[in-house]
């Protein structure tokens, strides 16, 4: 892309001047237009260090109202930003449906720096580009446009711009060591450079490249690329995007109808080994910090089941500094203006330090599938979305473990009836309960697709009966210290 691009090309001034007030005028009125249609407009500005990105990203956003959009300057990640996955900070910037979000430069550019700092491997490098498709699909197929632009210069203009910087006390902190590695190496980056942009031009993203050398013609072009973009998006009708084969490895899982109940233990046994694995788990804890694994633990399962019950048993063998205990509840309306896990990308944990999701991202193929509250084709899709999210998790480093809490309809009923007769418990027991109740079925046959499509190697799903809350609690405490023990 940049090898074979021609520089030097320009546009006759008044024709200029006329194009430029014409695409002002059209991104004036597609303002209007992405909040009717619900668009998020994500636009990447990536390039040359010293190409002039924010200083035309300044003039675009002028011709926009800011209410509108949001800019983020990406710079080297900061330590907090290192303890999470590479993606975290990008996928927690991406747009509210009807607005824009503009990035100076991004995951492209960061990529290709840390590639060339010998950071990355040519393995990692090839894992990452796989990583950056995968996350930019997801944004489309949930109806983002994605507009990239780099930035060209060549390395004479480059050099001049860098010395111009220099010059003025003012503006020479502009000028980083990697722009100057940049000039110095400018050849092997312009290759690296090329190889990235082709390898990440797709059809649902494609990369334009920009000559950056005049500005005037930078501008027309910046905004020429941005207003077709947006125009191309609003005039396609919306087609459900397709629903990929699942490439993830699978483990064999039994139907819920299939699982025995009949578990339990006495009081006695479940003392001592419910004592043996929170100690053994609080050790763990220790060397999980140490060692920077962050672990991430989820529970689904049938209302009554003993959730609540199970996560606190866990959570008593954690040091508190260390975990956080996260309530899924139906998603605020401004979460569900982003991509369905883009609240769930929000709060993963940082390295070393432990999350526990009482319900997840699953609910995108029980609840809402069950409830109509998306698309036959977007839970269609979540499967394979699920496993490319867990999968990026796992890359990470991070453990995951996945538990259904299972019990039968005649217990849970039981136990609704037990919280409606105790004041105490009255609380746990909602209408939405014996709601999703008269529905058991169709949960049912929902909760078996997920564990047959989403129970991976590296995210395995765990059935846990609980018809015996003892036998659940100290069941999932030892799956929990066993695959630690296994990773540690």
């Amino acid at each position: 892309m940049l090898s074979d691009f021609v520089m030097g090309k320009t546009t006759d001034k008044d024709e200029r001047k006329r194009a430029l007030a014409a695409c002002r005028e059209r991104l004036a009125a597609q303002q209007q237009e992405i909040k009717a249609k619900k668009l998020g407009v994500l636009v990447l500005l990536e390039g040359w260090g010293a190409a002039g990105k924010g200083s035309l990203l300044g003039e675009v956003i002028n011709e926009i109202d800011p209410r509108s959009f949001k800019v983020h300057a990406i710079a080297a990640p900061t330590e907090e930003e290192r303890r999470k996955p590479f993606l975290w900070r990008y996928f927690v910037k991406t747009p509210e449906k009807g607005l824009f979000s503009f990035l100076d430069s991004g995951w492209l550019g960061e990529t290709v720096r840390q590639h060339l700092a010998g950071e990355l491997d040519t393995a990692a490098m090839t894992r990452r580009i796989g990583s950056i498709n995968t996350f930019e699909r997801q944004l489309a197929d949930d109806g983002t446009l994605l507009v990239k632009c780099f930035l060209n210069i060549t390395r004479k203009e480059q050099a001049k711009r860098i010395a111009r910087l220099e010059e003025d006390k003012d503006t020479a902190w502009r000028v980083s060591g990697e722009d100057e590695r940049e000039n110095e190496r400018y050849d092997e980056y312009r290759d690296a450079f090329d190889a990235a942009l082709t390898a990440t031009s797709t059809t649902y993203a494609p990369w334009h490249v920009v000559d950056a050398g005049e500005r005037a013609e930078a501008r027309l072009a910046l905004m020429t690329i941005l207003t077709g973009a947006i125009d191309a998006a609003l005039a396609a009708p919306r087609a459900p995007a397709a629903v990929p084969q699942n490439r993830f490895p699978l483990l064999p899982m039994p139907r819920l109808a299939e699982v025995a109940l009949d578990k339990e233990l006495d009081k006695g046994e479940y003392n001592d080994r419910l004592e043996a694995a929170q100690k053994r788990l609080r050790e763990l804890h220790n060397r999980l910090y140490r060692k920077k694994v962050p672990l991430i633990l989820v529970y689904e399962g049938w209302d009554a089941a003993g959730k609540g019950g199970n996560i606190k048993r866990v959570a008593a063998a954690l040091d508190p500094r260390g975990f956080e205990v996260l309530p899924i509840a139906s998603p605020e309306p401004h979460e569900l203006a982003h991509h369905y896990l883009w609240r769930f990308w929000r709060r993963l944990p940082k390295d070393g330090h432990v999350a526990i999701f009482d319900r997840s991202w699953y609910g995108r193929v029980m609840v809402e599938r069950i409830e109509g509250f998306c698309a036959q084709n977007d839970w269609q899709r979540a499967y394979n979305e699920i496993n490319e999210f867990e999968a990026e998790l796992s890359a990470w480093g991070a453990v995951i473990l996945k538990f259904w809490i299972h019990i039968d309809p005649e217990t849970q009923l039981a136990r609704f009836h037990e919280r409606q007769a105790n004041p105490e418990k009255q609380w746990k027991i909602t209408d939405e309960d014996w709601r999703n109740r008269e529905k058991w079925p169709a949960y049912e046959e929902a909760v078996d697709e997920m564990l047959q499509k989403t129970s991976t190697t590296y995210a395995p799903w765990h059935v846990i009966e609980s018809r015996d809350k003892k036998y659940a609690r100290v069941k999932t405490l030892e799956l929990i210290v066993g695959a630690l023990e296994e990773v540690l």
